[in-house]
């Protein structure tokens, strides 16, 4: 690692720790020529698998489109900034860990669904309202009912 104060290119580690939940490595540094100290944070770079569009065309996977989905869905929630983060991080540590490199948006919006079912059953119809493009009410009435069913409805009101 050079020195970003005089550009030598020796450096040593005088101290490492985890950070970020242990996804991160947090490292102080010291110059062997200056002495000079610095901090470096170190993570693994994982490759996002590129994503298939319903019209098959393919992109590269958008953190900031997923994220801005889930925010949209959550809108006016009680559903806190750490949780909206844990799921986006939930569901880019599962497409990170398929191995594949490339996976359907549709496998995408079943996992946003999945978290958006653990966090607010509220955002979840909202999401799935549009995910799955329902067409009338009766569409709304068919997932609500699911819900009920299935006994998650209670969750939005704790």
């Amino acid at each position: 690692m050079h020195c970003p104060f005089c550009g030598a290119d020796d450096t040593k580690v005088i101290d490492s720790r985890l950070v970020a939940e242990g996804d991160q490595v947090r490292r102080r540094r010291e110059c062997v020529d200056c002495k000079d100290r610095f901090t470096t944070y170190e993570l693994a770079e994982l490759l996002m698998p590129r994503v298939i569009k319903q019209d098959e065309t393919r992109e590269p996977f958008d953190e900031e489109k997923l994220r801005s989905g889930l925010h949209r869905s959550l809108e006016k929630r009680p559903v806190s900034v750490e949780q909206i983060e844990a799921a986006l991080s939930q569901i880019k540590r599962y497409l990170q860990s398929t191995g594949e490199r490339e996976i359907s948006s549709r496998l995408i919006g079943e996992k946003v669904m999945e978290q958006l079912r653990n966090l607010d059953d509220v955002a979840y119809v909202r999401f799935a309202s549009v995910y799955r493009s329902f067409q009338d009410l009766n569409e709304f009435r068919a997932e609500l009912d699911r819900l009920e069913e299935e006994g998650s409805g209670d969750k939005a009101a704790e």
